[in-house]
């Protein structure tokens, strides 16, 4: 796909409260960890022409459209291809904020040939960084048990049908018919689990979602990210987090909390061994989420939650 292309396809998902609570003063540097298609880090470096960036990346399109879409401040940002769980080798000394939208982007989803949606036939990948030598969706259904297939859709999906999902993938790949491509796992799903007519959302998300998150282990690549990137910032230095589904939110939720000093070991305990320690100032005591407006006008946004905290 050449740059540029499914560039108008994409909408940044709080735009304005993302840069109204990171509030980038004169001078400063500030890390997109999720570089994307560039609309954070384009409304960054347009709030003040002294602001640099750092913008991280593993995924070689979105790079080479943010690239070109930012061509204008070349001399203001430097991109970085790699997973923003390597925010550390990549950014060497403290920073005034950081910011991290963690949704899958419309050039991903829109990609026939990335296997993250059931709207296209396509090979069952949902690597991120489709270079990489990580085991794609497809393989990892083809290596693991009944139980670790059912246990990884439960826990990663919240699917409740996970066992009889997991049990149809298995049943398939015993009758040498193997889940290999995006409608194959849709269709297997829903036969496994049934699909009402009034339903809105397909009964294979979940799956889909757990799968992703596994290919990519991004839950765990998260919770490394919020420990190096509380530690990187400068004192008052802000890090912002956009998350979509329930299990990233917990995450970052648990983590700021932790950081703000607030102990999650059981009361009966003599003294704390959770680590909590307050580095940190919650400033959004709720999640910020998209109005009704962006909602309407980009449906993605919908589960979208913002969460931001300061070093102190």
């Amino acid at each position: 796909m050449p740059p540029g292309e499914n560039e108008n396809q994409h909408v940044s998902v709080l735009l304005e409260e993302t840069l109204r609570w990171l509030a980038p003063k004169a001078g400063a540097t500030i890390v997109d960890a999720t570089l994307g298609l560039g609309g954070h880090s384009r409304a960054i470096l347009e709030s003040d022409p002294t602001v640099n960036v750092i913008g991280i990346d593993q995924d070689p399109q979105a790079i080479a459209i943010a690239t070109e879409r930012l061509a204008g401040f070349a001399d203001r940002i430097t991109v970085v291809r790699a997973n923003f769980g390597d925010l550390k080798r990549v950014v060497k000394q403290p920073v005034d904020g950081i910011i991290a939208d963690l949704g899958v982007s419309s050039l991903q989803f829109d990609s026939p040939e990335r296997g993250f949606s059931f709207r296209f036939d396509a090979p069952l990948d949902m690597r991120m960084d489709p270079d990489s030598d990580d085991e794609t969706a497809a393989e990892l259904l083809a290596r693991l048990s009944e139980a670790e297939i059912a246990d990884l859709i439960y826990k990663l999906g919240e699917e409740r049908q996970s066992r009889r999902v997991a049990r149809r993938i298995v049943w398939k790949r015993e009758i040498g018919e193997p889940v290999t491509t995006t409608l194959e796992l849709a269709e297997t799903v829903e036969k496994a689990i049934g699909r009402k007519p009034n339903d809105k959302i397909h009964p294979a998300t979940r799956t889909f979602q757990a799968l992703r998150i596994a290919v990519n282990r991004e839950l765990e690549v998260l919770e490394q990210f919020l420990t190096d990137a509380i530690d990187l910032l400068k004192n008052d230095g802000r890090l912002t987090v956009i998350t979509f589904h329930s299990l990233e939110d917990r995450i970052v939720k648990q983590a700021f909390l932790k950081y703000s000093g607030r102990c999650a070991c059981p009361p009966r305990l003599p003294q704390c061994i959770c680590g909590a320690e307050r580095t940190v100032e919650i400033l959004t005591r709720k999640p910020v989420v998209p109005g009704d407006i962006e909602v309407a006008e980009n449906p993605r946004a919908r589960s979208a939650k913002l969460r931001v905290c300061k070093k102190l």
